[in-house]
C-alpha cells in the first residue's frame, strides 16, 4: 500500500495554547452551541465545574494554530474516518496548553473496494505542569 509502520510514534513540533474566553466564545459561535456553561460566567459558576469550560470539540480549533507532521500523504487518497476527544479534565480560559501531534497508529482494513489503511493522528493537550488535559484524535483513511 501507500504507507509503512516506520511512521508510527512520529512526532510534530510543539506548540504552545492559551486559552482566552474570547477564543471560546468566538468557537461557540460559530458552532451555533447556545448551551451557556462556555459563555455566562454567573451560569458556569453555580455548576460543578465552577466556571466556564470550552466544548468538547474545542481542541479542533486549537489544532490548527500547530504544525502537522509532515508525512508526504496524498491529498487525493485522504478521507477523515473518525474524531475523538479524550478528557482527563475541562479545557479553561486562562490554561496554557503545551500540544503536540503524533503518528498513534497504523492499520489495514479491507473496504468494499479493497484494502485501506487507517492513519491515527493524535494531538496531546498538556498544562503547564506536564499534565494531559485531553488528546484530539483524528482516524485518517487512506487508499
Amino acid at each position: 500500500m501507500g504507507l509503512d509502520n516506520s511512521i508510527v510514534g512520529l512526532t510534530g513540533p510543539e506548540f504552545t495554547f492559551e486559552v482566552e474566553k474570547r477564543h471560546i466564545r468566538q468557537f461557540v459561535q460559530a458552532i451555533g452551541d447556545k448551551n451557556p456553561l462556555y459563555v455566562d460566567e454567573a451560569y458556569a459558576a453555580g455548576t460543578p465545574y465552577g466556571g466556564i469550560i470550552a466544548p468538547p470539540t474545542f481542541p479542533i480549533a486549537i489544532g490548527v494554530e500547530g504544525e502537522s507532521i509532515d508525512l508526504e500523504l496524498d491529498q487525493k487518497r485522504m478521507l477523515h474516518g473518525e474524531q475523538e476527544f479524550i478528557y482527563n479534565r475541562p479545557i479553561r480560559p486562562g490554561d496554557r496548553l503545551t500540544c503536540q501531534m503524533k503518528v498513534a497508529d497504523l492499520y489495514e482494513k479491507e473496504g468494499r473496494s479493497g484494502k485501506m489503511q487507517c492513519l491515527v493522528l493524535d494531538t496531546e493537550i498538556k498544562d503547564e505542569n506536564g499534565k494531559q488535559v485531553a488528546i484530539s484524535r483524528t482516524n485518517i483513511i487512506y487508499r
